[in-house]
């Protein structure tokens, strides 16, 4: 991949020359063109959508429309109204948490199965559901020795009980992909949904939807090239009639009449029935303009280009004096590195790094549970990269470190 070049398209990188932004699981920088985007629609083309009929609100709903339709190609959902807009990845999870709890799906003495490795989104919705509809929460656990998944554990927890299984496709702290068809081939033979956490995974590889055999699925914008406020909840479509919007509002419905003294209402076409209000247009919008950049380098050449640089990184940070990395396996992994320096609590080791003018993340990363259960009770630094990473940014983060090490040596 061409990292030099798409590099260029970034304006904060020439706004900030010797920046070193290696926080891309947080989130991502952004092109010119999302920039252009957003700007273009508040310039030429706002006003609300699905409301008017003068020129500029068709226009504004066109391009809303566009957005679910060129979000929903870049995922393989089989059509715009499986492609709902939310505030964010969390709001998504929350939603999907809520829609099953109404519609009955979660209910008492049902089971919901997630795992030790969850972001705290995937995990906090679901003990509230399971509360309030008195439904227990299980946790699968992951392999002591490298963090990975324990599969077997998994699928031995999944029985006719089980209404959910919640699970990332990607780790937020170590990269690993889970095997999510395998996972769901197991619930579904329990009748059980599977919910699927795809905010580390859609930016970063192909994501097909349906292969994946998930139900509904969730991700934010921000963190692959798209505005800050816009998520993504998938749901597949021969499940969109059966559940119940957990919001209300304007722009849900077709009809609300009062007969006989009760409110009437007739739900709008999905997306329309769970986008409740004004939506976040412009970052629609944006995250549009995101996923056709990211369509046009290939999600292919993305995740191998992570590849590369994840074994670059191990190798290299590797001679650095006191680098401890939580795993140095490559297979089955996005390009994210977490690891501690012999001597220092993950923040001091960020602080250092953030005034030799390179970026990366310190503490649990919203995963506690995670890095409790392999013995990390001040949490790891994160280091993570993405299409407009190169070798050397990788360099200059060893570098810095080995500075550190000396200092303290």
């Amino acid at each position: 991949m061409d990292y030099e070049s798409i590099r260029s398209d970034f304006p904060i990188f020439r706004e900030r020359p010797g920046l070193v932004y290696l926080d891309n699981a947080a989130t991502t920088q952004k092109p010119r063109r999302v920039i252009e985007a957003v700007e273009a629609f508040y310039r030429r083309s706002n006003a609300n959508v699905a409301r008017g009929l003068y020129e500029l609100a068709v226009e504004a709903t066109r391009l809303y429309e566009e957005a679910h339709e060129k979000v929903a190609g870049f995922i393989g959902a089989r059509g715009p109204g499986e492609v709902v807009f939310t505030r964010s990845a969390s709001d998504s999870a929350n939603m999907a948490a809520y829609m099953l709890l109404l519609s009955g799906v979660v209910r008492r003495g049902s089971k919901i199965i997630a795992t030790v490795m969850e972001h705290h989104s995937n995990l906090l919705p679901w003990r509230t559901v399971a509360r309030l509809a008195g439904a227990r929460l299980e946790l699968a656990p992951v392999r002591p020795r490298d963090g990975r998944l324990d599969l077997d554990v998994l699928l031995s927890m999944v029985d006719d009980e089980t209404a959910v299984v919640a699970v990332t496709h990607a780790s937020n702290v170590l990269g690993y992909v889970n095997p999510v068809r395998e996972i769901a081939r197991e619930a579904r033979r329990h009748g059980a949904l599977v919910v699927v956490d795809a905010a580390q995974s859609a930016p970063h590889m192909p994501l097909d939807v349906y292969s994946l055999g998930a139900d509904m699925l969730f991700f934010s914008g921000h963190k692959m090239l798209g505005p800050t406020g816009i998520g993504v909840l998938w749901v597949r479509g021969d499940r969109l009639e059966e559940l119940e919007p957990p919001f209300q509002g304007g722009g849900i419905v077709k009809s609300v009449r009062l007969e006989g003294g009760e409110l009437r209402v007739e739900l709008a076409e999905s997306p329309w029935r769970f986008e409740p209000g004004t939506p976040h247009i412009a970052g629609a919008v944006g995250l549009a303009a995101a996923v056709e950049y990211l369509a046009e380098i290939g999600m292919e050449r993305v995740e191998a280009h992570e590849k590369t640089l994840l074994g670059y990184a191990l190798r290299r940070l590797g001679e650095v004096p006191g680098f401890q990395p939580v795993s140095t396996e490559t297979a089955e992994r996005l390009g994210i590195v977490a690891f501690n320096m012999e001597g220092h609590t993950p923040h001091a080791v960020a602080l250092a790094l953030g005034m030799e003018g390179v970026a990366v993340r310190a503490g649990f990363h919203c995963a506690e549970p995670l890095h409790r259960s392999l013995g990390l009770e001040r949490g790891t630094v994160r280091a993570s990269f993405y299409i407009y990473n190169g070798p050397e940014d990788i360099d200059r983060l060893a570098e810095a470190l080995e500075k550190l090490a000396r200092a303290t040596g």
